[in-house]
């Protein structure tokens, strides 16, 4: 769709796929029109689209019956990201997605000389004669091996150690942003069971557990069982059991959500896999009958006396019954357990179920049967996936990195069915706690409460952490595969939520937030390559419109260049051929007539500026919020958009810069707008700030940065900070600040408690910096030599979002940039 030149279109536009159904065209247009009322009602920005083309069936919010339930997502109607994306993000920068880092200093003659020869040869004694102490010594307490063969790799089956290698990484990120737990990938080029147990148990020795990964069944029970016989580590195939996990738990709530008793349901499950079989015992050590159990695989029920497809696995699972299909067993079942292929089960299934039946349909991508399908029968289902784009999503993330901490914690020698057990319960009963601020706010305003669509945690709540992995430990220790038990539990949990910081998580949960509530988003510079599949990238993953402003030609020729097909949603906007041109130019002549223009010089800063143009857009509500910056620098921007919007009334504009390293992340101020602040204008960049970061849902701790610390050495700088404290006592502000510091001192917990009368908690959060040019140089040296992650500058303080990228951004910058104008950091 093109809607340049011209005011964006008022009727919404959308293309549907897959097969058409009377009631899925009635929900469509139920939806669109609900929308668009919504966002007229509410001055909001234009509905993202004109005209249906009807090809199918879009997946839509339930019908209006079920609207009491709206926080259901929709399904995706495109992918989030091409393939091309996907390979760009593995190979940017050092491909792949880990690294390793020295933790000690190697700069001096004497630091080699401790770290390797002849220093290293002290614990090597120490460790041949007591081995435990190879905890204390080496990293092997906090490190994992995830091993594969590549013989079930994902959805995708059997594809080979090599390439199962992109998986293994991944599933080390995970391990590290979730439980700050390092992971190494080990790839075992061989199918021979025998083989691949002895290339695993020779190299046990050098970590803390092993995570078993991707290996097809039946060999992944012989290869853990064989593996935890000969390891004196935790081994867990988390396939299998970080599956089981995240299962029992949610079935433990929602039996309690529909009045139900474990020891007394009827469960029909579909699949009989390494990760069905795995729920299934769990579920029964968790007090489900072995004879209320029934399954159905490829070949049919499994019933005793079959021997088509029949293991050791499967046998204890037999039951004396005639039923042999799936939609014999389901009958009367009060949960139905889906971990086989999609769109097998039937609306007519679910209809035979028992009242208040539990769905679990996680076959990926395509469930077994849809959500939608679900409440299109039964208004008492309480439903759960294997899908983020629905609600109680049931993801492994929920559980392997955490019960390795609690193993790898207390030194355990495995992970038994205790501490599965132990984890499945603490998972559980996290879901029925009261709901925090962050995970409120993924929720899009809607704070869950503990019921049918939420029975089990959402992933990025910070949470989890000290809710499973101390249940695990104190499961190990109570079992007796602990060597080294925890004996202050509430310094343990203390230790454990202070280990990952909770803005990296905040992040996703704003990136969430956004995608309820898609914004039109003007990009500037809209012929730039990289300003192209951002806005791309922008609207596959679901943040919203994309409006380019750029000449139509060369925006498409570049597209083309690109090898991206420009998706119909994308508006393009010619700034030489709007026809908002005598609207623009009068509404900027009344701003500018008293600054030394005249009205042709507005007429053509309107024709040829594209920032005053895209200022002028969203100051006219023709978009949302604006980025630009990736061609400019930014005082050229910035200059251009202050043309046009106004600080916000009682608001002063500074620059922040979100810095994320390791897993922590800080706020640096002012990083844009101010040389060198005054005492008084440090005052309101530290209030700015401290806005900000609660925006994020951060509760700012605010350090004033200088060369001293304290008073040592004296300075002009410090002087002017103590004055700005002063100020903040006096305005009785209510969030911890202090200064002068020096940057060390703020966010080393060590050295802060050298000065006790600090009057910060705990390490700073949000920085104050003494000048733009030490925000500058710092935030650009963390980059480039600390490896961080950089968010911004992010101008706070605007009437209007507009933010402003660094000169040359990547688009993967730019995406992020552009969801935090969506997101509006000055709400």
């Amino acid at each position: 769709m093109l809607a340049a030149p011209g005011k964006p279109p008022d009727t919404p536009n959308l293309r549907c796929n897959g097969p058409s159904t009377p009631s899925t065209l009635i929900a469509v247009v139920y939806h669109l029109a609900s929308t668009y009322l919504a966002r007229r009602a509410n001055g909001g920005g234009k509905p993202l689209i004109q005209n249906i083309t009807w090809t199918g069936r879009i997946d839509v919010p339930r019908p209006i019956q079920r609207a009491k339930r709206r926080h259901m997502a929709t399904r995706f109607a495109d992918a989030r990201f091409t393939e091309q994306e996907a390979l760009q993000f593995h190979a940017h920068g050092k491909p792949g997605k880990l690294e390793i880092t020295p933790t000690k200093p190697l700069t001096t003659q004497r630091d080699l000389s401790l770290a390797y020869s002849p220093g290293v040869a002290v614990p090597v004694r120490a460790i041949a004669e007591d081995p435990s102490t190879a905890y204390d010594y080496t990293n092997k307490g906090n490190l994992v091996a995830v091993v594969s063969n590549g013989t079930a790799i994902l959805g995708l089956g059997n594809l080979g150690a090599l390439a199962a290698k992109p998986v293994m990484e991944g599933k080390g990120a995970l391990f590290k942003r979730f439980a700050d737990i390092d992971a190494i990938d080990l790839l075992v080029d061989t199918q021979d069971i025998e083989a691949f147990v002895n290339a695993v148990r020779y190299l046990g020795p050098s970590f803390g557990g092993i995570n078993l990964e991707d290996i097809k069944a039946p060999d992944c029970f012989i290869i853990e069982k064989q593996l935890k016989e000969l390891l004196d580590i935790p081994v867990f195939h988390d396939d299998q059991h970080g599956t089981a996990i995240v299962v029992g738990a949610a079935i433990l709530n929602g039996l309690e959500v529909a009045g139900k008793n474990i020891e007394d349901v009827k469960l029909a499950c579909s699949g009989a896999g390494a990760a069905a079989l795995a729920c299934l015992n769990l579920l029964v050590s968790l007090g489900m009958k072995r004879e209320n159990i029934f399954i159905s695989d490829i070949a049919g029920v499994v019933y005793k006396g079959r021997t088509e497809l029949m293991d050791q696995w499967k046998e204890p699972f037999a039951q004396d019954t005639k039923a042999r299909t799936l939609a014999e067993i389901i009958k009367d079942a009060d949960v139905f357990l889906g971990l086989s292929a999609g769109g097998i089960v039937s609306t007519e299934m679910v209809e035979s179920m028992a009242p208040s039946p539990l769905i679990f349909a996680m076959a990926n991508p395509e469930p077994e049967i849809t959500p939608e399908d679900v409440m299109s029968v039964r208004d008492d289902a309480i439903i759960a996936t294997g899908r983020s784009d629905y609600p109680n999503q049931v993801n492994n993330v929920l559980c392997f990195p955490f019960i390795f901490r609690g193993a790898l914690d207390v030194q355990a020698s495995t992970i038994n069915e205790a501490m599965k057990v132990a984890a499945a319960r603490a998972l559980a009963e996290l879901a029925r706690a009261a709901v925090s601020d962050q995970v409120a706010s993924a929720f899009h305003g809607l704070r869950p409460t503990f019921g049918r669509d939420y029975i089990i945690p959402a992933a990025f709540d910070s949470r989890i952490i000290w809710h499973i992995a101390p249940a695990v430990a104190r499961a190990a220790m109570d079992s007796g595969v602990a060597r080294k038990p925890i004996i202050d539990m509430e310094a343990y949990v203390a230790r454990l939520q202070g280990r990952l910081d909770p803005l990296v998580g905040w992040l996703q949960s704003i990136f969430e937030e956004v995608k309820a509530d898609p914004k039109r988003v003007i990009f500037a510079e809209g012929e730039d390559p990289a300003v192209i599949r951002a806005a791309q990238a922008f609207l596959t993953q679901g943040f919203g419109q994309p409006l380019l402003v750029g000449s139509e030609q060369r925006v498409r020729d570049s597209f083309k260049e690109l090898g991206i097909a420009m998706h119909p949603a994308i508006e393009l906007y010619d700034t030489r051929r709007s026809e908002h041109h005598e609207e623009f130019t009068d509404y900027l002549y009344r701003r500018l007539q008293r600054r030394g223009y005249l009205r042709r010089d507005c007429e053509r800063l309107v024709k040829n500026e594209r920032n005053i143009y895209s200022a002028l857009m969203v100051a006219h509500g023709y978009a949302d919020s604006m980025v630009s910056g990736v061609t400019r620098n930014f005082t050229s921007v910035y200059r251009d958009v202050l043309r046009v919007i106004d600080p916000a009334p009682s608001r002063h504009v500074i620059g922040v810069t979100l810095a994320i390293v390791r897993g922590r992340a800080v706020m640096i101020a002012d990083t844009s707008i101010h040389n060198i602040p005054t005492t008084e204008q440090l005052v309101y960049i530290a209030e700015e700030a401290a806005r900000a970061a609660r925006n994020f849902g951060l509760e700012p701790r605010v350090a004033f940065l200088t060369y001293s610390t304290f008073g040592q050495p004296r300075g002009e700088r410090s002087d002017e900070v103590r004055e700005a404290i002063s100020i903040l006592d006096e305005k009785g502000v209510d969030f911890e600040y202090d200064g002068d510091m020096a940057a060390d001192v703020a966010l080393n917990r060590n050295l802060m408690k050298l000065y006790p009368f600090c009057r910060l908690s705990d390490t700073a959060n949000v920085l104050i910096m003494p000048a733009f040019h030490a925000a500058s140089i710092s935030t650009k040296m963390l980059r480039e030599l600390g490896g961080a992650t950089i968010i911004g500058p992010l101008l706070v303080g605007l009437d209007k979002s507009i933010q402003i990228c660094s000169l040359g951004a990547r688009d993967t910058d730019i995406v992020n940039v552009a969801a935090l104008a969506a997101y509006d950091v000055n709400k």
